[in-house]
């Protein structure tokens, strides 16, 4: 009964976002009841996606996270489940669901166009060694894909931070693959909370369907369900 309390509580996944104002942007994709401004809205896949890990506990005990790619959003959730945040990303520039095969070792200016993809699926997410002198927090190291703020040397140029404030979602693509996140949310909230142990990182797909990129959630769900009435 606990767990289907907690699937019900992430339902809506409604998140307001006043403490990263500056990063607020107008839901993406058709959403649920939306309580309070500025928010951003889960989309029901990432709903799904959401409730399904609540149901089965496949998070671990562990803070974790769902990267909805095509509404180019970020839902944050404490181990227990809760809502505890939701804020815009800039994902890869191509759409895409897999790594090309030895991307991870590959200089970023040897990348082509089709290669620069953030790959769908769940991830052990650590911070490790540093890219730039700043520990990041790796959601794939063997594919080079991260999840950090903004950089620097490429931000203004690129014009990342009005893109990630545009309330459209293709502009959001711009990476070589990693997850930019707002500044402030990756320093007042993520990293502290996946600092020690990680996390769960659950990227959904662009092309293939979730119950494929996420075979176990269903089956666990189920399972958890059961065992807790």
């Amino acid at each position: 009964m606990i767990l289907l309390l907690r699937a019900a509580a992430a339902l809506s996944l409604i998140v307001p976002t006043a403490a990263f104002a500056d990063a607020a942007k107008t839901p993406k994709s058709k959403a649920h009841t939306v309580q309070a401004a500025p928010a951003i809205v889960a989309s029901d896949t990432a709903a799904r996606i959401a409730r399904l890990v609540v149901a089965s506990g496949d998070n671990q005990g562990l803070p974790w996270a769902v990267v909805d790619k095509t509404n180019a959003a970020l839902f944050l959730f404490d181990p227990a489940g809760k809502p505890i945040a939701a804020v815009p990303v800039l994902i890869g520039i191509a759409p895409g669901d897999e790594a090309s095969p030895g991307v991870g070792s590959k200089k970023l200016s040897d990348l082509g166009p089709a290669e620069k993809t953030t790959p769908a699926g769940r991830f052990l997410a650590k911070f490790g060694l540093p890219v730039g002198g700043e520990r990041v927090l790796w959601v794939d190291y063997a594919t080079s894909v991260a999840l950090h703020p903004i950089p620097k040397d490429v931000g203004a140029k690129e014009k990342r931070r009005a893109r990630m404030l545009s309330p459209e979602a293709d502009d959001n693509r711009i990476t070589f693959g990693c997850i930019n996140v707002p500044k402030a949310f990756y320093g007042s909230l993520l990293r502290p909370m996946f600092r020690r142990r990680g996390g769960y990182v659950y990227v959904l797909p662009d092309t293939k369907s979730v119950d494929e990129v996420f075979p176990r959630l269903q089956a666990e769900a189920a399972m958890g369900s059961t065992a807790g009435m």
